[in-house]
């Protein structure tokens, strides 16, 4: 009820607009989410967590395929869905379990390499073209890692390894979705996730099963709403707007993530945090700036060449 009410008010301002709108909606559900991680973890263990936001997940799309039918579910490509939800939950194990035991900010900074590893993963595996200005980028944003980490001057935590390990799976599941995306659609895709993960994740749950408290639900309902709202926001930003026009808005959240874990954890990220998270972020952008004008010169490439053959 709530998308569906407002959808209504950014269509009557211009797409750039409404693309900021939907980004800066989802930077602040993706901070909602790593939130209500950290908040349920004390409540329940990070297994039982990653069932509620599966199984929430999977509960959001049931009326989209009531209404579509079963042939929303005809596929040729499960086992690429299978791979895709092997790299979800891996990822979702260790970044959840990262954010239940380190700072929120230094956690969603070192989460801003997922791009990176993905653009990797795309020129490895996909083998898109992938020229030296942004690889580049990529060793830059590299760096900002380097100076958040600091290694050589105090140990690297566990959590952060696993953040980073967290985030380059991140980067696989977008390779899978870039070979998904020629013949998917964007809601199939999270409904087969939803398919996979949700019993799956349940297996290793029931191990440590706790039942939460009246709280500690509260805040499974809030990680699960958090997640699906917040990728349908990103996914609408993307719709509405070219990638660099709205990506940048996307990197708020780490002033907002910062904001909650002061208020709710007494956090403040130092300095070097603060700086290597920029970095970061100035690769993401630049590359994004980048894949936007490769593929505007591919468009306009076709369209010149459609011309030509025109008699």
């Amino acid at each position: 009820m709530f998308l569906s009410h407002f959808r209504t008010i950014p269509s009557q301002f211009p797409p750039v607009l409404r693309g900021i709108l939907w980004m800066l909606l989802a930077a602040l559900l993706f901070s909602g989410l790593n939130t209500t991680v950290r908040l349920a973890s004390q409540e329940v263990p990070v297994l039982e967590v990653m069932f509620f936001r599966n199984l929430f997940n999977l509960l959001f799309m049931l009326p989209w395929l009531a209404r579509i039918g079963w042939s929303a579910l005809r596929t040729e490509r499960l086992g690429l869905h299978a791979l895709r939800s092997t790299f979800g939950l891996t990822s979702m194990f260790l970044q959840f379990t990262a954010l239940s035991l380190m700072p929120l900010a230094e956690a969603t900074a070192l989460s801003f390499t997922a791009p990176l590893f993905a653009t990797i993963g795309v020129a490895l595996i996909v083998g898109e073209t992938v020229r030296l200005r942004r690889w580049i980028a990529i060793a830059i944003g590299f760096v900002g890692v380097i100076l958040i980490l600091r290694p050589g001057y105090e140990v690297v935590s566990t959590p952060a390894l696993m953040m980073l390990c967290g985030s380059m799976i991140v980067g696989g599941s977008f390779t899978c979705v870039k070979l998904l995306s020629s013949t998917e659609s964007p809601n199939a895709m999270v409904l087969w996730m939803g398919i996979f993960m949700a019993p799956i994740s349940l297996i290793p749950a029931l191990f440590v099963w706790q039942w939460p408290s009246a709280l500690g639900f509260v805040y499974l309902v809030g990680v699960g709403t958090c997640a699906t709202l917040a990728h349908l926001c990103f996914n609408r930003a993307f719709a509405a707007a070219d990638a660099s026009a709205v990506l940048p808005f996307d990197y708020t959240r780490l002033l907002i993530v910062a904001l909650f874990g002061f208020l709710l954890f007494g956090e403040m990220p130092d300095l070097s945090t603060w700086i290597g998270a920029g970095v970061i972020v100035a690769a993401n952008i630049y590359m994004a700036q980048r894949e936007a004008a490769r593929a505007k010169g591919e468009r306009l490439a076709a369209a010149a060449t459609a011309d030509k053959l025109v008699p």
